[in-house]
């Protein structure tokens, strides 16, 4: 019975109500023929057919009730279908009202997490904002700088600087490097005269002429001073014959000068008629001649040619050593050159090698507190930021800080902090809402003393990594004390041009 669908219990229901409706009209049909065989007969007369009649009335009341409890059963059994089938419409719209439920829900999800995506993007580009407003700012004081060294020709050797993280240390009293910036800039007095003439001692014949020009061109005047340099490389062709070391000490000066106007060709060819003068004057291993090539190999880099610069520069460097000796700091400095060219060309096993070597050199030479170690340690720095070894990097920035303030100011102790602990101090305690304590503003103030562009650059280049990281605040104070530092070396330079002590 449980196992009978709906269709056959209705279909029951109505057999069941035809069958009762057919007895009925027979239970009719008798009793109406009953009451007529005993109309007219008297009480006790016949008493068999009445008692039949008695009997088929009652049975036609129960079968009127059956129909009618029949009929009753039907009527309800097809509510109860109906709403039954009410439910299960109910039941579908529950369903896909749970699956629109769902997938809101999934929406509201997705909505959150790209709002937070959106929220910390926007956090993100606050600090970039702050960062290049901070960079702007430090912008200006560099071209403040260039101006005074542009002003002043004999100033002496002057820092380089850069605005990236892949500054390289040499010195000024050399040859070119690799890591000038790339925007088109006069190339220094000092920087132009030592470039040209290293190895080479200029007669004086020539000296006031080759200082002219080096100071036309170390302002941007070149309208002056390539025709100044023509002149006079005809004058001596004319009178030395153009095999000799003064006409490619000249050539070298004219390159320059092309190579700041962005006359990359022209510069080359000058170069190389310089190199070719140079190896038959003074022979193929003179320190001229790896000048010459080291030049070379930078205006390849700076056109972006590193795989034609390379072997320039190791040729360069096979000079040095053999001239020099395999631990000497001009050895060191044509090492960071390849190094940088290496780096350019991904051979990052190579860069290492050639960093690490150069570090050993100067370390041994020139001590541990030499500038060109910290500028060699920068430069490691940027390759293994490059390669993503952020730890490494990390430590060398927080080896070149100490060191310096080691120098200034003593042992490193509870209360004569560096500024990157001082930093990383207040990037755990930047929840407690707690200000800058008098020990911390007097390590900014120490910091910020130091005259030292390798330091400031330390400090911006440590900040920039701490950003990476998710630093902000002790990126901060270390961009801080940058800023401090670049402010207070364009007031001491002001004050020292205008005789203010």
């Amino acid at each position: 019975m449980s196992n009978m669908s709906q269709d056959d219990v209705t279909t029951g229901l109505r057999t069941v109500q035809q069958g009762l409706e057919a007895l009925r009209e027979e239970h009719s049909t008798i009793s109406n023929t009953l009451e007529t065989s005993v109309k007219g007969v008297k009480d006790d007369e016949a008493p068999l057919p009445k008692q039949k009649l008695t009997q088929i009335n009652d049975n036609l009341d129960k079968l009127l009730c059956g129909v009618d409890e029949t009929s009753m059963m039907l009527m309800v059994f097809q509510l109860t279908q109906g709403m039954d089938a009410q439910h299960q419409k109910y039941q579908a719209q529950r369903r896909r009202l749970c699956q629109e439920n769902a997938w809101l829900r999934d929406e509201l999800s997705s909505t959150q997490i790209k709002l937070q995506a959106s929220e910390q993007m926007v956090a993100q580009l606050e600090e970039e904002n702050k960062h290049l407003k901070y960079m702007a700012s430090i912008k200006q004081f560099d071209d403040g700088a260039q101006a005074d060294t542009k002003t002043v020709v004999d100033s002496g050797p002057q820092p380089v600087t850069s605005e990236t993280l892949q500054e390289l240390g040499f010195g000024p009293e050399d040859e070119e490097d690799l890591n000038t910036t790339q925007f088109a800039q006069p190339t220094p007095a000092h920087s132009m005269a030592a470039s040209a003439a290293v190895g080479y001692e200029i007669p004086a014949r020539l000296r006031t002429l080759h200082n002219l020009v080096i100071q036309y061109a170390s302002q941007g005047r070149y309208e002056v001073a390539v025709p100044l340099c023509k002149q006079a490389l005809e004058d001596l062709e004319k009178t030395s014959g153009h095999d000799h070391p003064d006409v490619a000490t000249m050539l070298n000066i004219l390159a320059l000068v092309y190579r700041d106007q962005n006359k990359y060709k022209e510069a080359a060819n000058l170069l190389n008629e310089a190199l070719s003068i140079r190896e038959k004057c003074l022979g193929e291993s003179h320190p001229a001649v790896a000048a010459t090539l080291n030049n070379l190999a930078v205006l390849f880099g700076k056109r972006g040619k590193f795989k034609d610069a390379e072997p320039l520069c190791k040729r360069a460097l096979e000079i040095r050593e053999k001239v020099f000796g395999d631990d000497h700091p001009d050895v060191a400095k044509q090492l960071n050159n390849l190094a940088l060219l290496c780096q350019n060309q991904g051979k990052y096993e190579e860069v290492e090698k050639y960093y690490k070597r150069a570090l050993e050199i100067y370390e041994s030479k020139l001590g541990p507190d030499d500038l060109n170690v910290a500028k060699t340690k920068n430069n490691l720095s940027s390759a293994y930021l490059k390669q993503g070894k952020y730890k490494e990097a990390e430590d060398l920035y927080k080896q070149i800080l100490t060191r310096a303030h080691e120098k200034e100011y003593g042992q490193v102790s509870g209360d004569n902090k560096t500024i990157w602990q001082i930093a990383e101090d207040r990037e755990e305690n930047k929840h407690k809402g707690e200000g800058a304590t008098a020990n911390e503003q007097a390590g900014w103030a120490k910091a910020a003393k130091v005259d030292n562009p390798t330091v400031t650059t330390t400090l911006k280049n440590l900040g920039a990594l701490y950003r990476r990281q998710g630093k902000y605040e002790a990126a901060e104070t270390l961009e801080d004390v940058a800023l401090r530092a670049k402010k207070q070396f364009a007031e001491s330079r002001k004050m020292d041009r205008s005789g203010m002590y």
